[in-house]
């Protein structure tokens, strides 16, 4: 029957506890000569209609249960060819271990939980941001955990992200490209799930960002050192980014000394090359209009390039742009764009690394519980020295 309600989610979760507890505990009960639970819990999954426990391994081997599960696990007091044997044993009988009885035993489901719900609803479509989640994955999977994505609805049933987060019992959560001010998420940083965010920095909890300063500061810098003093920048969509951007380019124009043109800043979006295209065309029927425009992704970059064909302006000849990110879309098309690359694989491996001491409870010092990551200026061929 289909569930209905977030009561009922609880129940069925209760359920489910239960009826493992209940396995399990039948299954002890039957193997008396079994000492303790570490070895009990070592079941396997079916094969060929038959269950394959270390209990089976160890009579194919000749050895003890504890023998086998010690020789599983690598451990050091079992020789190398003892290892050798109930390994290739286990392979030949087909064992795989069962994740819920390493769950039981170790109070780990080797499961983590990624929250990405970016205002775009771009998914695993957003050129970053899927960047940095495969290098998180790449990561993560070396260590033996697996990933479950967080959301706000399991079928039928409305719940928190915390709540979805206790649902499939995830060891800890990488969050990424949220609304980080939403009482969603509020209560997930409040909780004593292990949390890593990406882009956020709080006191609250540990973080990895691209550094954005330095990013917009080599773009401007750059353009003034072609020759440009009107530049403009069209930026995003209200967040942490988006302001520690927008702070960058207002302090390096005053720096170089030059003025901020009113018309030349405007709100736009991520992602978004269609509300690019149309804030790019405004800007282009501007008496006075710029001569380089700062775009606030590779992505929507493509929104101004078809602005400027459309009103027979020329890039670079008659227009200079840049975007932001790095992606190599933007760095095969004709012209290159000119461009600041964020490291998406070392942003999602320092992410992995720090969400599994976190887990894992380890020692981590104050500043590495705020890491930003270099990226790298793409000169590109999208800015004319004028």
């Amino acid at each position: 029957q289909e569930s209905r309600g977030l009561g009922d989610v609880y129940k069925r979760q209760v359920y489910y506890c239960y009826e493992t507890f209940e396995y399990f505990f039948g299954f002890l009960v039957r193997q008396l000569k079994i000492k303790n639970v570490h070895n009990a819990c070592n079941l396997c999954e079916r094969r060929d209609g038959k269950v394959v426990s270390i209990k089976t391994i160890a009579e194919e081997c000749g050895v003890s249960i504890a023998t086998v599960s010690k020789a599983l696990n690598n451990h050091s007091d079992v020789s190398s060819a003892t290892k050798k044997l109930v390994c290739d044993t286990a392979k030949r009988l087909g064992y795989f271990p069962n994740s819920q009885a390493r769950a039981l035993k170790t109070n780990k489901t080797y499961n983590v939980g990624v929250l990405l719900q970016d205002k775009a609803h771009s998914g695993l479509t957003h050129s970053y941001f899927s960047a940095v989640l495969d290098s998180f994955r790449v990561e993560v999977e070396k260590n033996g955990y697996d990933i479950t994505f967080i959301c706000g609805k399991i079928g039928g049933s409305v719940m928190s992200y915390y709540e979805h987060c206790m649902y499939r019992s995830v060891d800890g959560v990488l969050a990424a490209c949220v609304d980080f001010y939403d009482n969603e998420i509020t209560e997930l940083f409040k909780s004593s799930l292990p949390l890593v965010t990406i882009d956020y920095r709080s006191d609250a909890v540990c973080s990895v960002s691209s550094d954005n300063v330095t990013g917009i500061r080599k773009i401007v810098e750059y353009a003034y050192s072609c020759g440009h003093r009107k530049i403009a920048y069209i930026y995003g969509e209200s967040s942490q980014v988006t302001t520690i951007r927008l702070n960058s380019y207002l302090d390096t124009m005053k720096r170089l000394g030059m003025q901020v043109q009113p018309d030349y800043l405007r709100q736009g979006k991520y992602h978004d090359a269609e509300y690019i295209y149309k804030l790019t065309s405004d800007m282009l029927k501007l008496y006075d209009r710029p001569s380089f425009i700062i775009i606030p992704d590779d992505f929507s970059s493509i929104g101004a390039i078809n602005a400027a064909e459309e009103a027979g302006i020329s890039i670079p000849e008659d227009l200079s742009i840049a975007g932001y990110d790095g992606i190599k879309m933007t760095q095969i098309m004709k012209p290159s764009l000119t461009t600041f690359e964020q490291n998406t694989a070392q942003i999602g491996k320092s992410a992995a690394e720090l969400l599994l001491k976190i887990i894992r409870k380890e020692e981590i010092s104050p500043e590495d519980r705020q890491i930003i990551i270099d990226g790298k200026f793409i000169k590109g061929a999208t800015v004319k020295v004028i």
